[in-house]
């Protein structure tokens, strides 16, 4: 067997799972979860209109370039969500099989383990594939904590010299999973001129970009680099998705875009890899990034129902609305002596709410684990079960306090 195997940890929901075996939920109470970030919204007509039109093409192989008219779809849904950002379909965009396995891949073609000290820097909390695409490709993972003191951004000049060194790939991730922080341009610049330096590549990872709250879309990193004149995208991976976009996590759809050069070498690996894209996925993709009502439609039910459960949450719990995605990052109160594992137990015990301890998100690195007291609550249901979900969190954190 492989032995960078043994260097996986468990996933989070499988620590979840085990946190919670002993635990008899109240069975006063319908159970809610708030755990997992599987968008639960309805799937689009349209999408699945395209799905059943397309079965014809379960008769021939895919190519893993992807068709054309899909490659051009995605440079137009870039130009057209990113003030006329220029992408070429044919060099620079490469269909993948949603945004997880694309993430993993592309470590595996960027890393030289040969290399000493070969290292990922992931922010921390984090998506914890970042973490298992570095150790299967023969390096190390270096932590940045989020700051709750710059909204849950991280500082990345505080990245010390010597690890900038020996890095050869950085994962970024804004809008941000857990916390919904959104990376500013004179961040992007920072990262790119260490880019320049130290000649790592950055992956930035996109998922959440269009469920949001502000009038401005939240800046992405390719659009970042042409603000900057950077137009080649050098060392620039950008990863999407259509499952939190389009309410579609069991398509298994998305593209990453950037660097021609990366995005070759990329395709290379991915051809042996076996990782083309389904040609009935590939038309159902095409029918969703072509429209955009149904995810300004999508973007409209999530502003609602964060503008219900907001409030009542913010009562009792350090929390606040993120920049962007669909989870909320919240401090466990005082009276949990900031243990977010004994508030899962409890609140599930007692109301039948799941959420996720934000220890479970991030490692231990440095002295702290900058997820150790939080806890995330996926908004992904429908309002009105996350409106019960919150009024049940506030009637169990009272009983706490009072």
């Amino acid at each position: 067997m492989n032995p960078l195997l043994s260097r996986l940890q468990p996933y989070p929901f499988e620590r979840l799972r085990q946190l919670h075996a002993d635990v008899v939920p109240n069975p006063a109470y319908s159970p809610i979860s708030l755990g997992i970030g599987e968008p639960r919204h309805a799937t689009p007509q349209l999408i699945k209109d395209a799905l059943v039109g397309s079965l014809a093409g379960l008769a021939s192989y895919p190519g893993t370039l992807g068709e054309p008219k899909l490659r051009q779809t995605m440079s137009d849904w870039l130009a057209s969500r990113y003030g006329g950002l220029q992408v070429d379909p044919a060099t620079q965009i490469l269909p993948v099989n949603g945004s997880r396995e694309a993430l993993f891949a592309l470590a595996q073609t960027v890393i030289d383990p040969s290399q000493p000290g070969a290292t990922v820097v992931c922010p921390n909390p984090f998506y914890q594939i970042y973490e298992g695409a570095a150790l299967l490709a023969g390096a190390q993972p270096w932590f940045a904590p989020s700051d709750p003191a710059r909204n849950f951004g991280i500082d990345w000049a505080a990245v010390p010299a010597a690890v900038w060194e020996k890095t050869q790939l950085l994962f970024v991730c804004s809008p941000g999973n857990p916390t919904g922080a959104v990376m500013e341009l004179d961040e992007w610049e920072l990262l790119f001129r260490l880019s320049d330096q130290y000649g790592f590549v950055i992956a930035s990872d996109e998922c959440y970009s269009e469920i949001y709250f502000r009038d401005e879309p939240p800046l992405g990193g390719l659009q970042a680099a042409a603000q900057l004149g950077r137009h080649d995208f050098r060392n620039l991976i950008a990863l999407t998705s259509l499952s939190k976009r389009s309410n579609v996590p069991g398509l298994r759809s998305g593209f990453v875009a950037g660097d021609a050069a990366l995005i070759k070498s990329f395709l290379l690996y991915r051809t042996y890899h076996g990782s083309a894209m389904s040609p009935i996925v590939q038309a159902a993709s095409i029918a969703a990034w072509a429209d955009e009502a149904h995810v300004i439609d999508n973007r409209a039910q999530y502003r609602e129902k964060f503008a219900q459960v907001m409030p009542m949450l913010a009562e009792v719990m350090d929390v606040a609305l993120p920049d962007a995605g669909f989870y909320l990052w919240a401090a466990v109160p005082d009276a949990f002596k900031a243990s977010d594992t004994a508030f899962s137990r409890e609140l599930l015990g007692f109301y039948n709410v799941v959420v996720l301890p934000g220890s479970y998100l991030a490692r231990d690195a440095r002295g702290f684990n900058p997820g150790a007291g939080r806890i995330r609550m996926a908004l992904v249901a429908q309002t009105a079960e996350c409106v019960e979900a919150a009024r049940r969190i506030v009637h169990f954190i009272q009983s706490k306090v009072h």
